[in-house]
């Protein structure tokens, strides 16, 4: 029997090919709200403070190397010769540890921290198993490995095309998902054979190893069998964003978010909402997104990696990029962009603006039209715009420039040197008028449209 303190190492099998997925990208970096496949397993089985964690790699081993970025060791199965072969790639990253295995599936991200807890418990329990499988219940279990069973305990695993009718019967489906203590897990890979149509070697053989070695084998059932469904096509990938969107959703609502139209709202992985949020139709939200209380997201905004504090007003048809800050009781209207800028406490860009790398104090007034003009083709510069100041319409503020604070700059004004507080910048070419001189314009025009046509 295991020790409950035993250390925990995460074994992730990533090698497939995911020709399913036909795309240039590997399958488990394809993202489900914002975040990738292989992300949101990581982040679950981090839950669980492993000590190490190994992923194994083929096609496209590169990518996700670069994903990874040092988070996890990576090793390389090349070539692909099944289950059993890949997480005994493992088996050099795991030198010199004692303690138990959990090993997982890359495309099967959404298996829960609490569940994975559970199958690393059950490995500690008094029988002391070789081997714990995670099995599910699915409402059709198609052609899935069965795992017979009696009282948690297997008696055997068989794969559909090797069952028995009477096995196939049986609805308890084997999720691939496995706990096994390290020092059992590649004694047992060891003995599996490749004696099959595949010429593979499969991780399930271990336990029927350790079962007639006169061992226990233990299985424990997903409480929600959506959590161990792979994502090998676009379809599916769809379906998996689906369902998250949709838990977000009901999750948002329960603590205290009003959704007019849920199904139309999307979430990132990490979005963040605080109480008597209001979100109206057609809302998405990228990564990074933090929203304070009493704040109202109207129709058609697109926000992402902006931080929003209380009493905020955006939209409808605004677009927050990263790096936006919103303070308290500010406002942004349709067709106004941020990025990299903050709108101070109580100031209003309504419409129509720009605002990129760009401070603006509290109580400003960005008049519709207004835009920074941040780049200069080679490098961005910063624009600053005072308390109370006002931006006439249809301006245009040329950085590195800094407005004062209670400075006026008159509509259709460019702006490229500093206006100091309290200063009025008006910078329009002279109107010049010429009375009457449309009238001959036209009465010219038209005599000349007639002689063309009476040609």
């Amino acid at each position: 029997m295991s020790d409950a303190t035993s250390p925990l190492a995460i074994v992730i099998l990533a090698a497939g090919k995911g020709t399913r997925m036909k795309s240039n990208l590997h399958k488990v970096l394809h993202p489900i709200a914002g975040r990738s496949m292989l992300d949101h397993l990581l982040e679950s089985a981090g839950q669980l403070q492993p000590e190490r964690q190994v992923v194994i790699a083929g096609h496209g081993h590169e990518q996700i190397d670069t994903a990874l970025g040092g988070r996890a060791v990576m090793a390389l199965q090349e070539p692909q010769l099944g289950t059993g072969h890949a997480v005994q790639q493992a088996q050099a990253a795991l030198e010199g540890f004692s303690g138990d295995v959990l090993v997982l599936y890359a495309d099967v991200p959404f298996v829960r921290p609490q569940t994975l807890r559970a199958m690393v418990e059950r490995l500690h329990a008094s029988d002391s198993p070789a081997t714990v499988v995670l099995g599910f219940e699915p409402d059709d279990p198609q052609q899935y490995g069965r795992v017979i069973a009696e009282d948690g305990r297997i008696a055997k695993m068989v794969e559909f095309r090797d069952a028995s009718e009477e096995e196939r019967a049986c609805n308890l489906c084997n999720s691939g998902l496995m706990a096994v203590p390290s020092d059992r897990l590649f004694a047992l890979l060891d003995r599996v054979g490749n004696d099959n149509a595949q010429r593979e070697y499969y991780l399930p053989d271990i336990v029927n190893l350790a079962l007639g070695d006169g061992e226990s084998c233990a299985v424990i059932t997903a409480g929600d069998p959506q959590e161990v469904e792979g994502i090998n096509s676009r379809a599916e990938l769809a379906i998996a964003e689906d369902r998250w969107q949709t838990r977000r959703r009901e999750q948002a609502m329960a603590d205290g978010v009003s959704l007019v139209a849920p199904e139309t709202v999307w979430f990132a992985w990490d979005t963040s909402l605080g109480r008597d949020v209001t979100v109206e139709p057609n809302v998405v939200f990228g990564p990074g997104v933090t929203i304070a209380d009493d704040v109202t997201i109207h129709a058609f905004c697109h926000i992402e990696g902006a931080n929003i504090a209380g009493g905020v007003e955006v939209g409808p048809f605004a677009r927050l990029r990263p790096g936006a800050v919103l303070e308290a009781n500010s406002k942004v209207g349709n067709f106004v962009e941020m990025k990299k800028s903050v709108l101070g406490a109580g100031s209003k860009a309504s419409h129509l603006t720009y605002l990129g790398d760009t401070e603006v104090g509290k109580n400003a007034n960005i008049g519709a039209g207004t835009i920074t003009c941040n780049y200069d083709g080679y490098f961005k510069h910063r624009t600053v715009i005072g308390d109370r100041a006002f931006i006439g319409s249809n301006s245009a503020l040329v950085a590195p420039v800094k407005i004062g604070a209670d400075a006026i700059v008159a509509a259709g004004s460019a702006v490229s040197r500093d206006v100091a507080d309290g200063e009025l910048r008006l910078v329009r070419a002279e109107q010049l008028v010429k009375p009457g001189w449309a009238d001959r314009f036209h009465d010219t025009m038209k005599k000349k449209k007639k002689a063309e046509k009476s040609k």
